[in-house]
């Protein structure tokens, strides 16, 4: 099987790929917390929503780290043998600054080949001016590649 990808002409007569676009797929409405936001708040979200991590924003709303429930165990080591309460710690002590961040005017391909070359399994999707629009997954790049496989995989002879 060969993919046979959508072409579209541009205004100079070429014709170029043009896959379906991130946007399409990934996560609109995202969870998101500040670095002041309590840690026992953010494990209560992660779990009651289903979700692995999540975006920490400034007061300006941008991108300054990201939480997940990795980070979130950080705090039973702290409590069991640093003695630090819980319920006092905030996400600054344990978000991250180690994040990927993708244009929202890319496509699957560039999410994919972005995923293969890297440990990331989530991208922080921005515009051009990098304001959080969404998030993209490994997840949602697999339902892509199943509604890719049921309309755009043409059998070969």
């Amino acid at each position: 099987m060969n993919f046979k990808p959508k072409l579209e002409k541009k205004d100079d007569g070429k014709k170029v790929k043009n896959y379906e676009p991130i946007s399409k797929y990934m996560a609109k409405d995202l969870i998101t917390f500040t670095a002041e936001s309590e840690i026992t708040e953010v494990i209560d979200t992660l779990l009651k929503h289903r979700i692995s991590g999540a975006p920490v924003l400034n007061e300006k709303e941008e991108i300054i780290g990201v939480i997940d429930d990795k980070d979130c165990l950080h705090t039973l080591v702290d409590s069991v043998y640093h003695n630090v309460p819980i319920r006092k710690r905030h996400v600054k002590s344990y978000m991250t600054d180690v994040y990927k961040t993708i244009n929202i005017n890319a496509d699957i391909v560039d999410a994919a080949s972005v995923f293969l070359k890297s440990k990331y399994k989530r991208l922080l999707v921005v515009d051009d001016k990098g304001k959080l629009k969404g998030q993209i997954s490994r997840r949602d790049i697999l339902r892509a590649i199943k509604e890719v496989n049921r309309t755009d995989w043409k059998k070969q002879d």
